[in-house]
């Protein structure tokens, strides 16, 4: 599979196959031609080109964008394809397999194989937090919900910039609170966070002998 074909691709040459196959026949077949030219003129099953479609990743493929690629097929023909298709590679013994996510099928490694892509790519690697991210998280884990404002008043310093960066770090999350205009969040800590600092739950933070010093 080419890595630079996309859906839009496939369902031009879907479509190029159905409308060279629905034109009369101008003349018969000389009878020299051989089975592969004869293929070369038969659409590509349906099955293939699920199979195509979920090769080219990207976001998981939903059934309906699959039905508007390939003419006459139903949502339930789909979801029978991948079913198939997940019984063939198990069957197989390959390293992949199709799982359902955010209402479509995406095709992944099966988790013992995961392991290869680090090998090939590196493995993800997480970048070390300044003093100052870390003084602006054990604020937010020990007081949360707490609001930029007051963790602004705690370090006596500004903090937006290292609270947008541990939000995109997944170790804090922006609530909304209650009652409150909506340009005042307040942040929290995230799963990510208990996992990344062996946590089971918020009760298991340290504490503190002077509660005001956090």
């Amino acid at each position: 599979m080419n890595p630079e074909t996309t859906a839009e691709d496939l369902e031009r040459t879907y479509a190029a196959f159905i409308e060279k196959s629905a034109r009369p026949a101008d003349h018969l077949e000389a009878p020299s031609m051989t089975a592969a030219v004869v293929a070369e003129d038969t659409p590509p099953d349906p099955l293939r080109i699920v199979e195509a479609l979920l090769f080219i990743g990207g976001q998981p493929l939903k059934a309906e964008r699959v039905c508007e690629i390939i003419r006459g097929l139903s949502v339930e023909q789909f979801v029978e394809a991948v079913d198939t298709l997940n019984h063939s590679y198990r069957r197989q013994g390959r390293p992949y397999t199709i799982l359902a996510q955010d209402q479509g099928y995406l095709l992944t490694l099966k988790p013992a194989y995961r392991g290869v892509i680090e090998k090939v790519y590196g493995g993800p690697r997480e970048a070390r937090l300044s003093t100052a991210a870390i003084d602006v998280l054990a604020l937010v884990a020990y007081r949360q919900p707490a609001t930029k404002a007051e963790v602004d008043s705690l370090r006596g310093a500004e903090s937006g910039s290292l609270l947008r960066q541990l939000v995109r770090r997944g170790l804090v999350q922006v609530l909304q609170q209650e009652g409150q205009a909506k340009s005042e969040v307040a942040y929290a800590t995230t799963p990510r966070f208990l996992h990344l600092f062996g946590l089971g739950t918020l009760e298991d933070l340290p504490r503190t002998q002077d509660p005001q010093q956090m």
